[in-house]
């Protein structure tokens, strides 16, 4: 249980809780947006230290605190992303009539500081654990960034689900970048290969003779890229997603003012 289970069901709840916490976060009122960033800074800096601490630790605690130190890492930028403060130097819809190239130039315009972002926490990941013996860390955010980059341009392509409800006030812009069909020639490349990885991974997860640190740290891998095919998946189907994360919407409700007497 606690190298296959346990680790599975804690990706599990820390998906589902800390994707919700986000959302609750980027719907408060704009005041509190700071305060946010700021909470998110420190989880960013103690999800560093903590994933150096452990570079060498292969036990089962090992893969569990560098596993959770990655998703703190990885939840800095989704913060700064979602409130509003990491985002790109456009900030507006995308203009009338635009396709092609000259469409794709202006979404990326859109996220430019937020790929960045991407990129400086992919090095300081490495730069933390480089050498080390516990590679759940690195692991951990190559899964979520290979699987968010495609998760962007299945929206950028066109697909039946994109999720706009998700989108705070401020962000809404973003969805006109978004295209609707059926389905895009990129998507079922994206479950496809995103399946072999996924097999791979329980293979060696369950091979012979693997070590409980290494067996868990599989088990993160594997349980998180599942999840982020299912989520894949849920861009096929006009499947209600807001229903697993309404209790995190409900920070986006106003009270509406009374009238005056």
């Amino acid at each position: 249980m606690d190298t296959y289970g346990l680790p599975a069901i804690t990706t599990l709840f820390v998906w589902w809780f800390s994707t919700g916490a986000i959302l609750y976060l980027d719907g408060l009122p704009r005041r509190t947006f700071g305060w946010s960033l700021a909470g998110a800074s420190v989880m960013l800096a103690a999800g560093l230290w903590g994933l150096h601490a452990t570079r060498d630790l292969t036990s089962l605690a090992g893969s569990y605190i560098a596993f959770i130190c990655t998703i703190a890492v990885w939840g800095w930028q989704e913060v700064a992303f979602l409130l509003g403060f990491v985002t790109g130097p456009r900030r507006e819809s995308c203009p009338p009539g635009s396709r092609g190239w000259r469409r794709a130039a202006f979404a990326l315009d859109t996220i430019l500081h937020h790929e960045i972002a991407i990129i400086a926490l992919a090095i300081a990941i490495l730069s933390v654990t480089w050498g080390g013996a516990n590679p759940v860390g690195p692991w951990t955010f190559a899964v979520l960034w290979a699987m968010r980059q495609s998760a962007k341009l299945n929206l950028f392509l066109g697909v039946r689900n994109a999720g706009e409800d998700f989108l705070p006030d401020h962000l809404r812009y973003l969805a006109s970048y978004f295209s609707r069909r059926a389905i895009n020639p990129l998507l079922p490349v994206s479950l496809g290969l995103s399946l072999i990885v996924a097999v791979l991974v329980w293979q060696a997860a369950f091979a012979p003779g693997v070590g409980s640190h290494r067996a868990a740290g599989l088990t993160f891998v594997g349980t998180l890229l599942a999840l982020a095919m299912l989520e894949h998946l849920f861009m096929l189907v006009p499947f209600p997603t807001t229903r697993i994360w309404g209790w995190s919407l409900r920070s986006r409700e106003r009270p509406v003012a009374s009238p005056a007497a």
